[in-house]
């Protein structure tokens, strides 16, 4: 819930940063990818790390390490410190977010973990929703920084109920990966730094390609210590599981979907209809609301319906949602674009709790925190790409939409062009509305993938709710030497 609170609400301050810190959309962009970066390349080492040394101990030490590089941020005088205390988050973030499915499917019997997943994806919605409403009402009232002094109560609220509630738990005793752990880093880092540098330099810029090769070089070369390693950090058979590796692909198209949404759609309320930051909040709980309710029935459908129906439907669900927005204009106003995220809040509840749990299901016990790891990696691939993707056909698409008469300067944003006068308020406004369209068209396209991969990839049956001897065998370990509770 933490984590979700913090990237909504940094989505709805784009404004205030741009106008309090003099932020310009290059240093908006890294305020945003210091996180995913950081977030992102140390994700795989984190659940190797929760698996070795307790998974409560170090969900821990990374909500002490996010509160703390939260309240940091609020005391931020240029974009550049805001954006070294947005990678400290990351690293905070990724300690503990791999842990918090790795503890679910510790704890809850096979029979109850898809209950326990639409419960996990509906705290998450409750801080989309929470997210917004108190942070509209902060950037209202106070400084932007308060955005970020709203983590710190959450963070000290998750830890004493950490301390309170949750049972420690780990896999067999077995020796660290250094090896692994700095290729996957290096693997991962450059591989998202390539992908969020696209919409800034383009595909075929030197940075973009560098990274990529990079990228892809160090993924080839953790791959190939993984399999010689005796302790591998990541068991690489895995990936020969259709389950496993299907869900994977159409989590990365299900976390595109999403990704770069709210990032165009918050400057849509605030620049184009002239909403407040706290209106513009407000304006976005019925699409939480939307994704809580059918996550519950996504759950309860995972009983009867095979999961690759559940995730193939929630996709196309997602695609109509997308093909709504297309449509959205200066003069359609709220009502439309509403409706549009109501479908893909149906979609996104009907989808997420039978892929996550898929995934997890098909991940033995021992290696449930870098299964948790890998399923956060693949979200935040599809996440990365999503902004890269529409944020760069978004910036593209506004840019060419503009007339003529706007000078150079005016045409980098809509924050730019506004800047320029109410001269150019009615172009912004209209090249804004059709760039978007055409930004929605690439989600669209995005959710069919997803949708296809889904029906071709996965297997009819649905996923097992019966317990599998690994995992017998780890709960009758962890009763035997007191690492769960009876």
């Amino acid at each position: 819930m933490v984590l979700v609170v913090d990237n909504t609400v940094l989505n709805l301050a784009i404004p205030s940063l741009m106008r309090d810190l003099s932020a310009t959309p290059a240093d908006v962009q890294w305020i945003i990818d210091a996180y995913i970066l950081a977030f992102a390349g140390l994700l795989l080492t984190a659940g190797s790390l929760s698996d070795r040394f307790g998974r409560r101990k170090v969900l821990l030490i990374g909500l002490v390490l996010f509160g703390l590089a939260s309240l940091l941020a609020t005391l931020a005088e240029n974009p550049w410190q805001l954006i070294a205390c947005r990678a400290l988050m990351g690293v905070g973030g990724s300690l503990l977010m791999p842990s918090t499915l790795s503890l679910l499917f510790t704890v809850f019997p096979p029979q109850e973990q898809r209950k326990a997943m639409a419960g996990w994806s509906m705290v998450a919605m409750v801080g989309v929703i929470a997210g917004p409403a108190v942070g509209g009402v902060l950037l209202e009232h106070f400084w932007w920084g308060s955005i970020f002094l709203l983590n710190v109560p959450i963070a000290l609220v998750a830890i004493i109920g950490a301390v309170a509630l949750i049972p420690e738990s780990r896999g067999p005793a077995r020796a660290v990966d250094p090896g692994g752990a700095v290729l996957s880093m290096i693997g991962m880092t450059a591989l998202v730094w390539a992908i969020i540098s696209i919409p800034a330099d383009g595909f075929g810029s030197a940075k973009v390609l560098v990274g990529l090769v990079a990228g892809v070089a160090g993924l080839i070369a953790f791959a190939w210590w993984e399999r010689r390693s005796e302790h591998p950090m990541v068991p690489l058979a895995l990936f020969e599981d259709r389950n496993f590796s299907g869900t994977s692909f159409s989590i990365v198209l299900l976390s595109f979907t999403a990704g770069g949404l709210l990032l165009a759609l918050t400057q849509y309320l605030q620049f184009v209809l002239g909403y407040s930051p706290l209106k513009a909040g407000l304006a976005l709980i019925p699409y939480a609301a939307s994704a809580m309710l059918f996550n519950g029935l996504g759950a309860t459908l995972g009983k009867k319906l095979a999961d690759r129906t559940l995730i193939a439907v929630g996709l196309v669900v997602i695609a109509a949602g997308f093909g709504i927005l297309t449509q959205v204009s200066t003069s359609s106003g709220y009502g439309l674009l509403i409706v549009g995220l109501l479908v893909m809040g149906i979609g996104g509840g009907l989808a997420g709790p039978a892929a996550y749990t898929l995934l997890m299901q098909s991940v033995p016990a021992e290696h449930r925190g870098v299964g948790s790891a890998m399923n956060d990696t693949v979200q935040q691939a599809g996440a990365a790409l999503s902004v890269a993707v529409l944020g760069s056909v978004l910036a593209g698409a506004y840019s060419s939409s503009l007339p003529d008469s706007v000078p150079e300067a005016g045409r980098k944003s809509i924050a730019d062009t506004l800047a320029l006068g109410p001269d150019f308020v009615a172009a912004a406004r209209s090249a804004f509305t059709d760039a978007m369209s055409i930004a929605m068209t690439a989600g669209l396209v995005g959710a069919l993938a997803g949708a296809v991969v889904a029906a071709i990839a996965l297997p009819r049956r649905r996923s097992t709710e019966e317990p599998s001897a690994p995992e017998l065998a780890e709960v009758s370990a962890a009763e035997g030497d007191g690492r769960r509770d009876p």
